[in-house]
């Protein structure tokens, strides 16, 4: 974790100066404190591994939904919009509206319902998978089928934040829909992201490898 936060600082403090001669340092200022929320996330995870402590539902989801990397992400995919990305908007997606919040739902769910069995056969935090069964006394199947209904809300929640007139210009809310999108290939059936060799390297080759043809 040392080494991939100094490295991500370095990058962070680099593009600071770049920003700083287009008079736009505010917008690295945002994402670092969204990366130091990110890292402080991992550090109480790693703490509940090592205290073999189980999370309620509610710790649990406040926790992991910072650990999806998908805040970070989606404040850092504003830089690139000069200056349309005002320190308005971002203000705005750092302070947890319902669309990001309901991209990390549909992100922590999809992923907790494919990858649980592979990762605690190996030292791992408990899924939501995990806290849901323990808290609510019910069993896997049905746990999964609780956190399913899970991302079909949060999917609607994403549809009425993009009903006009929107609080924010659609540009910047289509970031996080295509990232919510982007769960609905990568986690859809199975993990793709842990076991990328099959659907997941077909995806990447069909987007950078294979040429479109252009008529």
């Amino acid at each position: 974790m040392k080494l991939i936060y100094e490295s991500l600082f370095n990058i962070f403090e680099e593009a600071e100066r770049e920003l700083e001669k287009q008079g736009r340092t505010h917008c690295i200022k945002y994402v670092i404190k969204e990366f130091q929320k990110t890292i402080q996330a991992y550090m109480t995870e790693v703490k509940w591994l090592n205290n073999k402590y189980i999370p309620t539902m509610t710790e649990y989801i406040k926790t992991s939904s910072i650990t999806s990397g998908y805040p970070m992400l989606i404040t850092a995919s504003y830089i690139g919009m000069k200056d349309m990305a005002t320190e308005d908007i971002f203000k705005w997606v750092t302070s947890k509206p319902k669309i990001v919040t309901a991209s990390t739902i549909i992100f922590r769910f999809m992923d907790d319902i494919v990858s649980n069995e592979f990762e605690q056969k190996r030292e791992h935090i408990v899924s939501y998978l995990e806290c849901y069964m323990r808290e609510c006394d019910i069993s896997k199947e049905e746990a999964i089928q609780e956190l399913q209904k899970g991302v079909t809300n949060a999917w609607k929640d994403i549809n009425e934040e993009c009903l006009k007139p929107t609080k924010v210009p659609m540009l910047f809310l289509m970031r996080i829909v295509n990232m919510a999108r982007f769960i609905d290939v990568m986690h859809k059936d199975e993990d793709c992201y842990t076991h990328a060799e099959g659907k997941m390297k077909k995806c990447i080759q069909a987007l950078l490898v294979d040429p479109v043809p252009i008529i």
